[in-house]
């Protein structure tokens, strides 16, 4: 009787995960194993591109087709797609080798003599920005190493002068020129070490305002302004590596923590003619200011954006290098906060915080949340006159690029799932004009030319993946489509696919939320169905959107799921500022009593099983979760939070700060938000997953939240992914790994 009570339990218990593997004698059907383990479903995406001659052509990297794997740069007509070799393979081989250099980026010089080529490169934070340069020069038809002397893979940020006779770069947080010519170095800094850095940025810059290259040629390279940030009072946050060696090793992070003070930030120029540096005095403490951007607009002219510790209040400066004049030009203050860069599924310039100029660089527009709705305005740098040039009941998503009248930009004034491209005149007069064709119903973004007569379109819809198309504007007319995933689109149509569906509820507090639903496959209005939500709930993401819901949403709908996304007010909707503001010094409250309220409502849906209610999510969305099941334990019954912050203190100050105030004056508002302090109301299954290299969310986060569970004795399950980061994903099998253990966990606790 044991055994056959033995046996039968673990069949019990391996049943799903039979029904995952006979999913492969099933071609209809999806498994893990094809979706995380071959390259069955993989999508095309496009190559990076630069336009060149104001956009009348563009050049892209290829593979050669006369040296095994090296790659060269090609160029095409925009109008015809003329195809051409624009640096052919064999022009990128060095004398003292045999084999092409590879090639990760490039950009061309000024005049277009010259061409720079990235490649070798390392990741710093986020990004691979440090590696090695070369130039070839179209004149002598020669290839030359930038800074060959300086190790392997350490230049960051080299640019050309605009006079096309030095490269400027970074290299270990000093700055330096080089000749072309005759290949003399020069050292512009001389305090660079890492906690003087220059011409590049700390981890939070970075994080938060996108802030990667520091330094800026003037337009006739007789100047180079660049940043220098004091990061010696910043806390060293240490992560551990315990697997590498066998003894650990501490990888040290300067990370300012919420309520401590950022950086010290300064702007100097450095004379050409004398190698001289100029510091602008900007008034202010440069500990309690952020400084996110600065832009040359003419030899005598540089626009800066100086934000306060706050963010709540936004000054523009002029200054005149030549005669020291500073003036501010024009201010922003809100009660909450001022966006520099907005959180958009269309701002796709991430970093791009220069200030789009207009009329001759007479003018520059900002978008803003002053008023009602997000709106873009027309400021004279020279009087402040602001213009308003999107009027209307309507949020402006993001903007894209001007021609001498017109403006392009993102919006869905009807549809805060969707985007399309908007036209409007720079003189504020006359009707919004939609660009994007009705046929493109979903989300839609585009990469301009320099002249606005030329873009790539990109597009995609719930169940209909990524297309890119060479277009014509503003007719937009096709002229070539550049991604179709044909291929993929073929193989999709031999699975069993849902139904997604997009819907609104009114929750107890008269708030409307948008909804989308993915169905299980097969669906019946008459069964009952376990319900996965998936959130994410803070300023930076939107997930109810109708973009393509990726494979693993596909299975888990083939496995009987139905998979609900729903976006609370403080995500970044285009349903007015009083939606997006309403969050401030309120996370993990608002949002999650908006989620759960709303929740409410799906749960009293016919084909909803009340009683098997899932929820998961990564980062913030990760928090989310765990609020979730701390507050509202009567609804959700399984968690799955990825990477969660479990307390708003140890979460970098810019994000932290922007959005909650600073805890030094409302330190309540902090604790009250901190799912860690709600740990004690679990009730239902947890799982906790982080990897302990993150330098984004800290894995002490987990161990404070397991520290807090321990304390009440509540049991839950987690994993520590070794040396992750935040989006663990590094490592062979990592993402097939992280996958089944998400799709065992909830297959283990709930029923269909």
């Amino acid at each position: 009787m044991k055994i056959r009570t033995f046996y039968l339990v673990l069949y019990l218990a391996v049943l799903p995960f039979f029904a995952i593997a006979q999913n492969k004698q099933d071609s209809s059907l999806l498994s893990l194993d094809r979706i995380f383990a071959s390259s069955e479903f993989r999508q095309d995406y496009p190559r990076p591109i630069q336009w060149i001659d104001e956009g009348n052509a563009y050049v892209t990297i290829e593979k050669s087709e006369d040296l095994n794997n090296a790659m060269e740069l090609v160029k095409y007509n925009s109008q015809t797609q003329d195809r051409s070799i624009f640096v052919g393979s064999d022009k990128l081989i060095p004398e003292d080798s045999d084999a092409a250099v590879q090639i990760e980026d490039f950009s061309l010089s000024p005049d277009g003599s010259k061409v720079l080529i990235f490649n070798n490169s390392s990741r710093v934070w986020r990004s691979n920005t440090k590696g090695d340069y070369w130039v070839y020069d179209f004149e002598t038809e020669k290839l030359k190493q930038i800074g060959k002397d300086f190790p392997p893979s350490s230049l960051m940020f080299a640019k050309f002068s605009g006079d096309n006779k030095f490269v400027a770069y970074v290299h270990d947080f000093n700055l330096y020129k080089e000749n072309f010519n005759n290949g003399e170095v020069t050292r512009l800094t001389f305090d660079g070490t890492e906690d003087i850095i220059n011409g590049t940025f700390d981890w939070v810059y970075e994080e938060e305002f996108g802030c990667r290259d520091g330094f800026r040629w003037s337009p006739q390279a007789k100047h180079i302004a660049f940043w220098q940030l004091d990061a010696s009072d910043i806390g060293t946050f240490y992560m551990i590596n315990n697997t590498d060696s066998i003894y650990s090793k501490p990888i040290p992070v300067q990370y300012p923590k919420a309520g401590q003070d950022p950086s010290a930030c300064r702007l100097g120029i450095i004379s050409l003619q004398n190698n001289d540096i100029e510091w602008i005095d900007i008034p202010g403490d440069p500990r309690q200011n952020y400084i996110p951007a600065m832009q040359w607009v003419s030899e005598d002219l540089i626009l800066i954006q100086q934000l306060n510790r706050k963010q709540n209040h936004l000054k523009v400066w002029t200054y005149n290098p030549a005669t020291k004049e500073l003036k501010i030009v024009y201010e922003e203050k809100e009660d909450t906060w001022v966006d520099m860069n907005y959180p958009d599924v269309t701002a796709r310039n991430w970093g791009q915080n220069d200030l789009l100029m207009v009329e001759d660089d007479k003018a520059f527009l900002r978008m803003t949340e002053s008023g009602d709705w997000r709106k873009v305005w027309k400021i004279d740098v020279n009087t402040g006159e602001k213009i308003l040039i999107t009027p209307g009941n309507f949020d402006v998503a993001s903007i894209y690029t001007t021609t001498p009248r017109h403006l392009y930009f993102a919006a869905s004034p009807n549809n805060s799932t969707q985007r399309y491209l908007y036209l409007s005149k720079l003189n504020g007069k006359g009707k919004l004009e939609r660009i994007t064709p009705d046929r493109f119903s979903g989300i839609n973004t585009y990469q301009f030319s320099p002249d606005g007569k030329f873009a790539m379109h990109k597009h995609s819809s719930t169940l209909s993946p990524l297309t890119v198309r060479l277009i014509s504007l503003p007719d937009h007319k096709t002229i070539e489509t550049l991604v179709s995933n044909e291929t993929f689109k073929e193989k999709l149509q031999t699975l069993q696919l849902p139904e997604v569906e997009f819907f609104e509820v009114k929750t107890e507090d008269g708030i409307t939320i948008d909804g989308r639903m993915i169905k299980p496959v097969d669906f019946d209005k008459t069964k009952k169905y376990p319900v996965l939500f998936h959130v994410y709930g803070e300023p930076w993401s939107q997930v109810a959107t109708d973009s393509w819901i990726g494979m693993w949403n596909i299975f888990m709908s083939q496995q009987g799921y139905i998979i609900i996304d729903m976006d609370n007010r403080g995500t970044p909707c285009l349903k007015g500022s009083d939606w997006r503001k309403s969050i401030y010094r309120k996370i993990g409250r608002i949002n999650s009593r908006d989620q759960a309220l709303a929740a409410r409502e799906v749960l009293k849906w016919n084909f909803v099983d009340s009683a098997n209610i899932a929820v998961w999510g990564w980062s913030g969305g990760g928090s989310m979760t765990l609020n979730l099941m701390f507050r509202y334990p009567e609804i959700y019954k399984t968690g799955m939070a990825v990477a969660p912050v479990s307390s708003l203190f140890i979460y970098d100050n810019i994000y932290q700060e922007r959005y909650m105030g600073l805890p030094q004056e409302n330190k309540e508002d902090y604790e009250k938000g901190s799912p860690k302090n709600q740990a004690k109301n679990l009730e239902g299954n947890l799982l906790i997953v982080h990897g302990t290299g993150d330098d984004n969310v800290h894995y002490q986060s987990t161990e404070m939240l397991v520290n807090e569970l321990i304390k009440h004795n509540k049991q839950f399950d987690m994993i520590a992914y070794p040396n992750r980061s935040h989006g663990i994903y590094e490592g062979k099998n990592t993402r097939r790994h992280l996958y089944t253990l998400l799709t065992r966990y909830l297959m283990e606790h709930t029923e269909k």
